[in-house]
């Protein structure tokens, strides 16, 4: 027996119906359980229920390629470049570990100034300067192995958790790393 178009659209239309309102049954059936004594629902303090959820980025933080980490450990004798957000956010930390102390010198070289830039919010970040300690900066003679860092001023706010940002220290540019 061959339904006409009038009638197949009306089964269609019929069986959509059924198939929605079989699963809302199924999912009001599951959600609804009697209550009992140890079903109770549990107050929640308010304190944990007003803090705000931190917003992750939803960009993966990608290991670098081996080609890039080759590049870096060959040219600038620098390996496990990684940058980082201070809890206040007034900081932003970048680290990094010498493979190759000669080639490493322009990174502690006090003479370069290292900058910061900010892709999304196109802002360039400079090391502050204060009065009795001097640079936020670690410019001894680089060793092998050992992991140097640097901070820079995030005053503002303008570089959040999940940019990309580059640094710039002389010639050294390591472009495109996220901010963790």
């Amino acid at each position: 027996m061959k339904l006409q178009p009038r009638t197949a659209s009306a089964a269609r239309t019929m069986f959509s119906a059924a198939l929605v309102l079989c699963l809302a049954g199924t999912a009001f059936a599951q959600t609804a359980k009697p209550r009992t004594a140890a079903s109770a629902p549990v107050a929640v303090p308010t304190a944990a229920a007003s803090a705000p959820a931190r917003k992750l980025s939803r960009f993966r933080q990608q290991d670098s390629s081996p080609q890039e980490r080759a590049y870096y450990m060959t040219a600038w004798g620098v390996d496990k470049m990684k940058v980082s957000y201070t809890a206040s956010g007034n900081l932003i930390r970048f680290s990094y570990r010498v493979s190759d102390p000669e080639r490493a010198k322009l990174l502690s070289d006090k003479k370069s100034a290292p900058y910061m830039i900010g892709q999304r919010s196109r802002v360039v970040l400079q090391v502050p300067v204060m009065d009795k300690v001097g640079t936020l900066r670690q410019a001894t003679t680089p060793q092998t192995g050992q992991e140097y860092w640097m901070v820079f001023s995030n005053k503002g706010n303008f570089v959040r958790p999940g940019d990309r940002v580059n640094v710039v220290i002389g010639a050294f540019h390591a472009d495109g790393l996220m901010v963790d």
